[in-house]
């Protein structure tokens, strides 16, 4: 049961990193981070079973190297998500050895679940930025205006992060829909508009 699990377990972790995680964006560093996180929480849960205090030890070394990683580094909270799942995968394959078609089935679950959450067309056109304005707006609507007008789309959310008066900036947090292609002036659809008859006369 063992070396099935660990069979699982190495093709689960190669699906997240390589499959799923790198050909979406592109990090070298995480991908042997995820593998290196995922092959030893795996290792060691799966040692530790044998023990009374497996199943105990494990959740610990968890939730302990959730929070040193969440500390360590900058990442994306997309990438956290990668993260998390990669020290699941370890935990529930070194678990749940004993038992194939639950191993089978929660590798299953997590990696769809993953794939599905962070497909590029899922809610392709929402986007975020941090924004450094070189005016401070007291009045929210026109904040919104000047931020739609900047960003060509509809602005659904904004929270302002730091206002400067000395300076005369503010910096804001922006969510907002980017416009379909064919709303936004100048674009490939406008281009592809027949030319007018007296184009090209001599």
């Amino acid at each position: 049961m063992f070396f099935f699990a660990l069979a699982v377990d190495l093709t689960a972790i190669t699906v997240l990193s390589y499959a799923l995680y790198f050909r979406r964006h592109g990090r070298r560093d995480l991908v042997l981070a995820y593998v290196a996180l995922n092959v030893g929480i795996f290792a060691v849960v799966s040692m530790l079973a044998q023990q009374e205090v497996g199943l105990a030890v494990g959740f610990g070394l968890f939730g302990v190297l959730s929070i040193l990683r969440l500390r360590s580094d900058l990442i994306s909270q997309g990438e956290i998500g990668y993260y998390f799942v990669a020290i699941a995968l370890g935990l529930v394959n070194a678990v749940a050895a004993p038992m194939p078609w639950l191993v089978v089935g929660l590798n299953a679950l997590l990696l769809s679940a993953l794939y599905l959450a962070g497909h590029p067309k899922l809610l392709a056109r929402t986007q975020r930025r941090i924004m450094t304005l070189d005016v401070v707006h007291e009045d929210p609507v026109a904040l919104r205006q000047d931020l739609e007008g900047r960003l060509r789309g509809r602005v659904r959310h904004v929270d302002v992060t730091e206002v400067d008066y000395v300076r005369d900036l503010m910096v804001v947090d922006v969510r907002f829909q980017e416009p379909k292609l064919a709303e936004v002036p100048g674009t490939a659809a406008e281009r592809r508009q027949p030319m007018p008859a007296w184009w090209g006369a001599r």
